[in-house]
């Protein structure tokens, strides 16, 4: 079997209308990093983990600040409930159930675990504020891509995403301020280069 050619893409899914089918500690992963990303999302279970529940009321949302929202339908998965979604995530603990989300998403669907009933899947990630790392051996192997995470995890610490947050209001600053684009663009690679080596420094 020939592996997908996958295409590397980082989405923005704010306000988009994503749906989850399950409400296991898995779906409450998935569910948790889409809400992350802002997005608008409908779960869809009959039962759901507390932290779901919870989720689902917004009381966490608005605590942490989340941009999301987050619905839950607690009942099973039916045709039609896809209906106008942007990207829909399957994970359940039944194939059958998996399967018909997969036959009948009109958008993006991932379902977990299961590369041949998706026409995407969700990389092995680090994330250091703006700083997002994406690992994928296209569904070879997970468990490579975990280890590699957790290299570059150690690789990559705090550090580097506040360093970064630094480095935006510069960048925002020079963009304003600096008017020859050559120059400015010299400046940028300078200073970027020069926040890289203090970082590597005091790392090793």
């Amino acid at each position: 079997m020939t592996l997908p050619s996958y295409y590397p893409v980082f989405l923005n899914l704010k306000g988009k209308k994503c749906i989850v089918v399950g409400g296991g500690r898995v779906a409450e992963r998935k569910t948790l990093s889409l809400l992350e990303s802002g997005a608008d999302i409908t779960l869809i279970s009959p039962e759901a983990t507390k932290r779901l529940r919870e989720e689902s009321t917004n009381r966490l949302n608005r605590a942490r600040g989340s941009g999301g929202n987050l619905r839950h339908i607690s009942r099973e998965y039916k045709k039609g409930d896809l209906r106008n979604a942007f990207l829909v995530i399957a994970a359940t603990d039944s194939n059958k159930i998996n399967s018909r989300v997969s036959e009948d998403a009109p958008c993006l669907v991932n379902v977990v675990d299961v590369p041949s009933m998706c026409n995407f899947i969700v990389p092995s990630v680090v994330k250091r504020g703006p700083l997002t790392i994406a690992i994928s051996t296209s569904g070879v192997s997970p468990s490579i891509a975990k280890a590699i995470r957790k290299e570059l995890e150690k690789l990559y610490g705090a550090e580097f995403g506040k360093r970064l947050a630094s480095l935006k209001k510069i960048r925002a600053k020079a963009m304003t301020e600096i008017k020859d684009k050559k120059k400015r663009e010299r400046f940028l690679k300078k200073l970027g280069a020069e926040a890289i080596k203090k970082l590597r420094q005091k790392k090793f």
